[in-house]
């Protein structure tokens, strides 16, 4: 019989109750949870009683908890710190919501305190496990789209002003829609291309809310292989009319998809490939030299999958596929890319 990872989460309202644990934690293999935390006593009792966990209140008690070998915190942001820390400090395993942290030095701190614990530590990145995105990143390491010169990714939604929502209060969340969704598209354009960021720049406003973080985000990268990234998260655009597209763009050919950044298991995706090689073409009429082909995978609950790839790297003892320092760096960006929308200059971004 497969070993089951026992499971706790701390913060078990919003995505925890949408998403992570009724389609990550109860139908995954390999795992099952046992408790649940929450300091509105409503929710944890709600929370606990739907998925049939032991509820607390308390954070600190749900560590202390000897069947919980894991943890996923899927608090605010500025909290996040602290109760990893308490959590690997118990010498169990912790899956934290991004940002791992708002400060780098604190994430540099959970990243060495966990290997000297010997626990595991994972940052959520689940769109990395959409299994349309993997094929798209096959396709780029494979060649069959050349030399990759230019990636975009949107993530953008509605998000209009909420009374103590703390995603829109600055001392809270970090920021706004770039540190909420922009670090997604980074952390996935990284993964797809198989290269790190090493400068970017951004520009951002609050153009259409009134709150004081931005509700509107672009920002520009340099990948370590050249090429060059687009980056644009907002929360000022209904949600009907942001279609969340990934392009990739190499010299022979293109990768068009929309649906597979955001929450969704599937989405749909087109290769433009090049069948010839072609002359300049002054007219640029574009006639028929390329193939399309539509990019089918079997689509698989990113949720269920990263909780899965997280059990399985602590029962088997193998590195954690989305780990703290991918976290950590990707924190770095997220910071860059706020002083460079302040400094309107470049910001380079250590790659070690």
């Amino acid at each position: 019989m497969m070993r089951k990872l026992k499971w706790g989460v701390i913060g078990s309202g919003g995505i925890a109750f949408r998403r992570t644990i009724p389609e990550g934690m109860i139908p995954a293999d390999n795992a099952e949870l046992v408790a649940v935390c929450d300091v509105n006593e409503e929710m944890a009792r709600r929370s606990g009683e739907k998925f049939q966990a032991r509820y607390y209140t308390d954070e600190d008690e749900l560590i202390a908890d000897s069947e919980v070998e894991a943890v996923y915190i899927a608090t605010p942001a500025y909290q996040h710190f602290k109760q990893t820390e308490k959590v690997i400090k118990a010498k169990k395993h912790a899956l934290v919501e991004k940002p791992i942290t708002l400060k780098i030095e604190e994430g540099k701190k959970l990243v060495s305190l966990a290997k000297r614990n010997r626990v595991k530590l994972g940052v959520d990145f689940m769109m990395r496990f959409n299994t349309i995105n993997r094929k798209i990143r096959d396709m780029v390491l494979n060649g069959e789209l050349g030399t990759i010169v230019m990636a975009r990714a949107q993530l953008s939604c509605w998000y209009p002003p909420i009374k103590g929502a703390w995603r829109q209060i600055p001392e809270l969340g970090g920021g706004g829609s770039f540190i909420d969704m922009g670090c997604h598209c980074m952390d996935l354009l990284e993964f797809i291309l198989d290269s790190k960021i090493k400068e970017i720049t951004c520009m951002l406003d609050t153009l259409v809310h009134n709150y004081p973080v931005e509700d509107t985000a672009i920002a520009m990268a340099r990948f370590a292989n050249g090429a060059i990234g687009i980056i644009d998260s907002c929360f000022s655009i209904p949600d009907n009319s942001s279609k969340n597209v990934l392009e990739i763009y190499g010299s022979k050919g293109s990768v068009i998809a929309m649906g597979t950044i955001g929450q969704s298991p599937d989405g749909d995706a087109t290769a433009y490939l090049e069948t010839e090689t072609k002359d300049y073409d002054a007219q640029q009429q574009r006639k028929l030299l390329s193939t399309s082909k539509k990019i089918e995978a079997e689509p698989y609950n990113t949720y269920r999958a990263q909780i899965e790839s997280f059990s399985r790297a602590v029962i088997e003892d193998t590195e954690v596929f989305n780990s703290g320092k991918d976290g950590v760096h990707n924190q770095a960006l997220v910071i860059a890319a706020y002083k460079a929308a302040k400094t309107g200059k470049v910001q380079k971004v250590s790659l070690k």
